[in-house]
């Protein structure tokens, strides 16, 4: 496992336009039993119900899905441009015909309990505050339905405080 440290919260430079909507972020759960894992590329950081938090989604139809559901925590993990296959790997196959991780040559460490994935080089460990269904009657735009959600395979918002983040 590699050694990550506690990074202060407000010492972070981080565009969350590039490092989530172009080089993604694996968000990680476990269900006490089991750890899985997925791509990302919707979310955020900061300040909500006075508390600095990161924001994420995950469509009804991900495994990851039920691992966030069944946790009281989750994490975001951020990796270099070297990984970008495994990310795009993560976000193809299922946690359900495999364990992706393994087959990732990845791993899981622990901050408290809240897994995050080892080979990431900052992960942002959170306790989950809120789970808000996306539904269509909530979309002022009409074309949002149209361009991502033709299938009706919506997505949860998920909000979570920060309780640590981890660089190495």
């Amino acid at each position: 496992m590699h050694a990550f440290q506690p990074y202060p919260l407000d010492m972070i430079e981080l565009n969350p336009f590039k490092k989530i909507g172009k080089e993604w972020m694996l968000i990680t759960a476990d269900d006490g039993e089991k750890t899985n894992a997925m791509t990302a590329s919707w979310g955020g950081l900061g300040v909500l119900w006075g508390k600095e938090t990161a924001f994420c989604f995950i469509r009804e139809s991900r495994y990851t899905k039920e691992f966030i559901d069944k946790s009281d925590h989750f994490s975001l993990t951020f990796f270099d441009k070297s990984y970008k296959s495994a990310l795009k790997y993560f976000g193809i196959v299922s946690g359900r015909k495999e364990d992706k991780i393994s087959s990732a040559n990845m791993h899981v460490n622990y901050y408290e309990n809240i897994p995050f994935i080892d080979e990431g080089n900052l992960a942002i460990c959170c306790r989950k505050m809120s789970a808000t269904p996306i539904l269509p009657e909530q979309f002022m735009d009409s074309e949002i339905k149209d361009k991502w959600y033709e299938d009706d395979d919506f997505h949860t918002m998920y909000v979570g405080e920060i309780v640590q983040v981890l660089a190495r």
